[in-house]
Protein backbone atom coordinates (compact mmCIF):
# COMPACT_ATOMS: atom_id res chain seq x y z
CA UNK A 1 0.00 0.00 0.00
CA UNK A 2 0.92 3.63 -0.42
CA UNK A 3 0.29 5.21 2.97
CA UNK A 4 -0.07 8.97 2.89
CA UNK A 5 0.87 10.71 6.13
CA UNK A 6 -0.25 14.26 6.86
CA UNK A 7 1.63 15.94 9.71
CA UNK A 8 3.36 19.01 11.10
CA UNK A 9 6.25 20.63 9.29
CA UNK A 10 7.07 22.88 12.24
CA UNK A 11 10.42 22.21 13.84
CA UNK A 12 8.99 23.29 17.22
CA UNK A 13 6.98 20.08 17.60
CA UNK A 14 7.52 17.96 20.71
CA UNK A 15 10.01 15.11 20.88
CA UNK A 16 7.20 12.70 21.77
CA UNK A 17 5.39 13.43 18.50
CA UNK A 18 8.68 13.18 16.59
CA UNK A 19 9.29 9.69 18.01
CA UNK A 20 5.78 8.59 17.05
CA UNK A 21 6.22 9.90 13.51
CA UNK A 22 9.60 8.18 13.20
CA UNK A 23 8.14 4.91 14.48
CA UNK A 24 5.20 5.16 12.07
CA UNK A 25 7.59 5.71 9.15
CA UNK A 26 9.65 2.73 10.24
CA UNK A 27 6.51 0.60 10.59
CA UNK A 28 5.34 1.57 7.09
CA UNK A 29 8.64 0.40 5.62
CA UNK A 30 8.82 -2.78 7.72
CA UNK A 31 5.34 -3.76 6.53
CA UNK A 32 6.47 -3.39 2.91
CA UNK A 33 4.40 -0.27 2.25
CA UNK A 34 5.46 3.03 0.72
CA UNK A 35 5.25 6.45 2.36
CA UNK A 36 3.57 9.32 0.53
CA UNK A 37 4.12 12.68 2.22
CA UNK A 38 4.77 16.37 1.65
CA UNK A 39 8.40 16.02 0.58
CA UNK A 40 9.65 18.94 2.67
CA UNK A 41 12.03 19.24 5.59
CA UNK A 42 11.02 20.06 9.13
CA UNK A 43 8.98 18.72 12.00
CA UNK A 44 7.14 15.45 11.81
CA UNK A 45 7.60 15.36 8.04
CA UNK A 46 11.33 14.83 8.58
CA UNK A 47 10.68 12.28 11.31
CA UNK A 48 8.25 10.06 9.42
CA UNK A 49 10.42 10.11 6.30
CA UNK A 50 13.61 9.39 8.27
CA UNK A 51 11.94 6.44 10.00
CA UNK A 52 10.86 5.06 6.65
CA UNK A 53 14.31 5.65 5.12
CA UNK A 54 16.14 4.04 8.05
CA UNK A 55 14.01 0.92 7.56
CA UNK A 56 14.73 0.92 3.81
CA UNK A 57 11.22 1.92 2.75
CA UNK A 58 10.08 3.54 -0.47
CA UNK A 59 9.31 7.27 -0.11
CA UNK A 60 7.24 9.42 -2.44
CA UNK A 61 7.29 13.17 -1.82
CA UNK A 62 4.97 15.81 -3.26
CA UNK A 63 6.20 19.37 -2.82
CA UNK A 64 4.89 22.71 -4.12
CA UNK A 65 7.33 24.86 -6.08
CA UNK A 66 7.04 27.67 -3.51
CA UNK A 67 8.29 25.40 -0.71
CA UNK A 68 11.03 24.06 -2.98
CA UNK A 69 12.08 27.66 -3.72
CA UNK A 70 12.49 28.21 0.04
CA UNK A 71 15.08 25.44 0.16
CA UNK A 72 12.88 23.02 2.12
CA UNK A 73 13.20 20.03 -0.24
CA UNK A 74 13.92 16.78 1.55
CA UNK A 75 16.66 14.55 0.18
CA UNK A 76 14.87 11.40 1.43
CA UNK A 77 12.19 10.72 -1.22
CA UNK A 78 12.98 8.19 -3.94
CA UNK A 79 10.44 9.99 -6.10
CA UNK A 80 9.79 13.70 -5.68
CA UNK A 81 6.97 15.37 -7.54
CA UNK A 82 7.14 19.16 -7.79
CA UNK A 83 3.69 20.71 -8.18
CA UNK A 84 2.43 24.23 -8.74
CA UNK A 85 0.49 24.76 -5.50
CA UNK A 86 -1.06 23.20 -2.39
CA UNK A 87 -4.24 22.17 -4.21
CA UNK A 88 -2.27 20.23 -6.81
CA UNK A 89 -0.22 18.72 -3.98
CA UNK A 90 -3.33 17.45 -2.18
CA UNK A 91 -4.80 16.10 -5.42
CA UNK A 92 -1.65 14.15 -6.28
CA UNK A 93 -1.27 12.82 -2.74
CA UNK A 94 -4.89 11.62 -2.81
CA UNK A 95 -4.27 9.97 -6.18
CA UNK A 96 -1.19 8.07 -4.99
CA UNK A 97 -2.52 7.11 -1.55
CA UNK A 98 -4.30 3.90 -0.69
CA UNK A 99 -4.71 4.96 2.94
CA UNK A 100 -4.34 8.21 4.90
CA UNK A 101 -2.91 8.71 8.39
CA UNK A 102 -3.18 12.09 10.11
CA UNK A 103 -0.62 12.90 12.82
CA UNK A 104 -0.58 16.08 14.90
CA UNK A 105 -0.18 19.16 12.77
CA UNK A 106 -1.23 22.73 12.13
CA UNK A 107 -3.29 24.54 9.51
CA UNK A 108 -1.86 22.60 6.57
CA UNK A 109 -2.56 19.27 8.24
CA UNK A 110 -6.11 20.34 9.08
CA UNK A 111 -6.58 21.43 5.46
CA UNK A 112 -5.37 18.05 4.21
CA UNK A 113 -7.54 16.17 6.72
CA UNK A 114 -10.70 18.01 5.73
CA UNK A 115 -9.90 17.84 2.02
CA UNK A 116 -9.64 14.04 2.22
CA UNK A 117 -12.73 13.84 4.42
CA UNK A 118 -14.87 16.10 2.20
CA UNK A 119 -13.69 14.25 -0.92
CA UNK A 120 -14.71 10.98 0.68
CA UNK A 121 -18.13 12.30 1.74
CA UNK A 122 -19.02 13.35 -1.81
CA UNK A 123 -17.72 10.09 -3.28
CA UNK A 124 -14.41 10.95 -4.94
CA UNK A 125 -12.72 8.11 -3.08
CA UNK A 126 -13.39 5.40 -0.53
CA UNK A 127 -9.96 5.20 1.09
CA UNK A 128 -9.44 4.66 4.80
CA UNK A 129 -8.61 7.71 6.92
CA UNK A 130 -6.97 7.24 10.32
CA UNK A 131 -6.53 10.06 12.82
CA UNK A 132 -3.81 9.47 15.40
CA UNK A 133 -5.16 11.25 18.47
CA UNK A 134 -2.06 11.04 20.68
CA UNK A 135 -2.46 12.89 23.98
CA UNK A 136 -5.96 13.84 22.80
CA UNK A 137 -4.40 16.25 20.28
CA UNK A 138 -7.53 16.16 18.13
CA UNK A 139 -9.97 16.02 21.06
CA UNK A 140 -11.31 19.54 20.53
CA UNK A 141 -11.71 19.00 16.81
CA UNK A 142 -13.54 15.71 17.38
CA UNK A 143 -15.89 17.48 19.82
CA UNK A 144 -16.58 20.13 17.19
CA UNK A 145 -17.36 17.46 14.61
CA UNK A 146 -19.73 15.84 17.11
CA UNK A 147 -21.45 19.21 17.68
CA UNK A 148 -21.74 19.71 13.91
CA UNK A 149 -23.34 16.29 13.54
CA UNK A 150 -25.74 16.87 16.46
CA UNK A 151 -26.91 20.01 14.72
CA UNK A 152 -27.39 18.13 11.44
CA UNK A 153 -24.73 20.21 9.73
CA UNK A 154 -22.44 17.37 8.85
CA UNK A 155 -22.34 13.82 7.72
CA UNK A 156 -22.02 11.01 10.28
CA UNK A 157 -18.28 10.58 10.34
CA UNK A 158 -16.47 8.40 12.84
CA UNK A 159 -16.35 4.74 11.96
CA UNK A 160 -17.89 5.31 8.56
CA UNK A 161 -15.56 7.98 7.24
CA UNK A 162 -12.59 7.92 9.60
CA UNK A 163 -11.14 5.96 12.48
CA UNK A 164 -9.72 7.64 15.56
CA UNK A 165 -6.67 5.83 16.91
CA UNK A 166 -5.81 6.91 20.47
CA UNK A 167 -2.28 5.48 20.29
CA UNK A 168 0.34 4.68 17.70
CA UNK A 169 -0.04 0.99 18.52
CA UNK A 170 -3.78 1.09 17.76
CA UNK A 171 -2.98 2.92 14.51
CA UNK A 172 -0.51 0.21 13.52
CA UNK A 173 -3.04 -2.52 14.32
CA UNK A 174 -5.69 -0.78 12.23
CA UNK A 175 -3.27 -0.56 9.30
CA UNK A 176 -2.44 -4.26 9.66
CA UNK A 177 -6.15 -5.12 9.66
CA UNK A 178 -6.77 -2.99 6.57
CA UNK A 179 -3.87 -4.72 4.82
CA UNK A 180 -5.50 -8.15 5.07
Amino acid sequence: MNICVFCASSSSVSEEYRKEAYNLGSFIAQQGHSLVYGGATGGLMDSVAQGCADSHGEIIGVIPQMILDKGRESALPHQLFVVEDMNERKALMKEYADLFVVLPGGYGTFDELFDVLASKIVGYHDKALLILNSNDYYGGLLLQIETMEKNHLGHQTEGELFVVCPTLESCKETIKNLDQ
